[in-house]
């Protein structure tokens, strides 16, 4: 007995990733909402195609959310930066008078 189930769906899912690849390529700026991407990265970051459209889009919108929230982290830090190299200066002015 041979079982040839494997070929099968190797096959299928190939055609799934073609067709899929077809059908996001100039779509809008906005078309990774509607079709499922796959990368080749072995991390939480990457999108199962058993995932419905709607567990996608939850997902991008929190690792934007994750992203917004980094961003301005970083934007903070380098203010917080910015005003300690201000007091450094003011402060190295002062001794040479």
């Amino acid at each position: 007995m041979v079982d040839l189930t494997e070929g099968y769906k190797r096959k299928v899912a190939q055609a799934e990733a073609k067709k899929v690849q077809e059908s996001s390529s100039g779509n809008g700026p906005f078309s990774f909402f509607d079709s499922p991407q796959v990368t080749g990265e072995a991390n939480s970051d990457t999108v199962d195609l058993s995932d419905t459209a709607e567990e996608r889009k939850r997902k991008l919108a929190k690792r934007i959310s994750d992203m917004t929230g980094k961003v301005e982290d970083l934007s903070n830090q380098i203010y917080h930066l910015q005003q300690r190299l201000e007091v450094l200066e003011r402060k190295n002015d002062i001794r040479r008078v």
